[in-house]
């Protein structure tokens, strides 16, 4: 069958019923009832910004808008003054109790905002009468870091995702980035971007449970159950009466700054709720015929995947083949302590974390021609990753929207203008960042198609030897997790030999 056809088939299978369960073990003939497999991913969040106007927000609205050259983004404007005695505060008109929200900030030099949290009363301060403020600032400005001491001029509870007066952030972001990528961020250890760049923020709010993570990192866990409210125990030495708040609204706490936002949205969970559980939409059954690569269990990183390392230039399978047994041997095992320092499970989810030292994750077996199944998401503003395929670069992973405007699952270092094998996307199917993806990819000779999120995006094109542009794509090699020196996250990974 030619791949085009295949192709096309494959590309009928829309999204059906969702196979949530517990991986079972792997039945034979009529014991065996395979399901269809989604061909995309629906967390079911929805917008809480339509991008046009403040429609479904109360409280400060003369102060916040939308500038007409900046569609699609929040502002809050410094020039437009609030009548005597309103806060500056933009709150939700409806409540909420157990959420997960996610969004994305900029910040101007010495910016200064705030993310209400449960707040029940409007017109008071939702740092103390809600159930908190997570702190928004430019960490790094003058007016809150002395760059040249290397000292904070704040408390530690008054820096980014902090809860304001209670529970302090984490503000170790020193010498850790690859890449030279530390240059993105404001400064003191902090993990927010330097003003004038985007971040991405991810706010988990269970039961008296808090999470934030920030570009990828969990700064902040909290569980404010453990105080008492009363000023007596918290590290502000002041009352905190709503600390205690199941519900209320969410808003956006102004200081007069032109802090932005947008992509902003929100997903609802039940009173029953329990932070850390993964949801049961997120763990997927393989399909019928396929390997579980990864579901979840943190045992499958060490069974089913082995480290890849730089050294030596060790991460090019022509330097791989050519080394004698004993010299892969030594070079794998530096690779898999790599592996285990980097690679972990958080929340159910194959974490990697982006930091020095760390570097791609490949299969154990190598393969030929497969098919693959593989769930990812980004978490960083202009974030980057891809699979390599048969050890060679790369099926891409981007930040399509805010960065090239090319969407991901090109095979990105194919030579176009040269060979005629088309290195782009044929579309820009990618969620926003933050938001999981659906990758499927076939491999058949030296032709890939892949669909993302149940388009397609590469229909049946040559993958090129990146190594070596004189041969042709290895016959057989493993297949990898790039690093790119950006967290990202992975899930529900199945590959079926063809």
């Amino acid at each position: 069958m030619k791949m085009r056809t295949i192709a096309a088939l494959v590309a009928g299978i829309a999204a059906a019923g969702c196979c949530c369960m517990k991986t079972e073990p792997a039945k034979s003939g009529a014991e065996k009832k395979c399901c269809r497999y989604p061909a995309a991913v629906n967390e079911g969040f929805v917008s809480l910004f339509n991008g046009v106007d403040l429609e479904g927000w109360e409280g400060a609205t003369a102060m916040y808008g939308v500038d007409p050259a900046e569609p699609g983004v929040l502002q809050c404007f410094p020039d437009r003054k609030l009548p005597a005695g309103q806060r500056g505060d933009l709150v939700t008109a409806k409540e909420y109790g157990n959420f997960i929200l996610r969004f994305e900030f900029l910040m101007p030099l010495d910016g200064n905002n705030g993310l209400g949290i449960r707040i029940s009363d409007p017109s008071k301060d939702a740092a103390y009468y809600a159930m908190c403020e997570l702190q928004l600032l430019d960490d790094g400005g003058p007016s809150y870091y002395d760059a040249a001491a290397k000292k904070d001029k704040l408390k530690p509870y008054q820096y980014t995702g902090s809860v304001y007066g209670v529970v302090p952030s984490l503000r170790d972001n020193t010498g850790k980035q690859i890449w030279g990528k530390e240059q993105n961020f404001t400064g003191g250890g902090s993990y927010v971007r330097k003003p004038g760049m985007w971040n991405f923020e991810e706010v988990k709010v269970i039961g008296s449970e808090i999470e934030v993570y920030l570009n990828g990192y969990l700064i902040t866990k909290a569980d404010l159950s453990k105080f008492k409210g009363d000023g007596t125990d918290t590290p502000d030495g002041r009352a905190h009466p709503g600390i205690h708040n199941m519900r209320g609204r969410i808003g956006w706490l102004g200081h007069g700054h032109n802090v932005k936002w947008k992509n902003i949205r929100i997903k609802e969970l039940p009173d029953s709720a329990k932070m850390g559980e993964v949801c049961p939409c997120q763990k997927m059954k393989a399909p019928c015929g396929f390997e579980t690569y990864f579901d979840g269990c943190p045992g499958q990183i060490k069974t089913m995947w082995k480290g890849v390392t730089t050294e030596e230039k060790f991460d090019n399978p022509l330097v791989r083949q050519k080394a004698t047994p004993e010299k892969r041997a030594e070079m794998q095992a530096k690779a898999d302590a790599q592996r285990d320092a980097h690679w972990s499970v958080r929340n159910g989810n194959l974490f990697f974390d982006g930091f020095n030292g760390g570097y791609s994750l490949a299969t154990k077996r190598d393969y030929a021609d497969f098919e693959m199944w593989a769930d990812w998401r980004i978490m960083s503003v202009t974030g980057d990753s891809g699979l390599y395929l048969r050890g060679s670069p790369q099926v891409q992973i981007w930040d399509a929207h805010n960065q090239w405007h090319i969407g991901s699952g090109g095979l990105y270092n194919n030579k176009y203008e040269k060979t005629g094998n088309v290195s782009k996307a044929l579309k820009i199917a990618d969620r926003q960042v933050g938001d999981w993806n659906r990758f499927h990819v076939i491999m058949k000779g030296e032709k890939v198609s892949v669909w993302l999120n149940g388009e397609l995006v590469v229909d049946n094109v040559t993958l090129e030897n990146y190594w070596d542009r004189s041969q042709k794509i290895f016959p057989s090699e493993q297949i990898e997790l790039q690093c790119h020196g950006d967290p990202t996250e992975w899930r529900n990974i199945f590959i079926k030999e063809l």
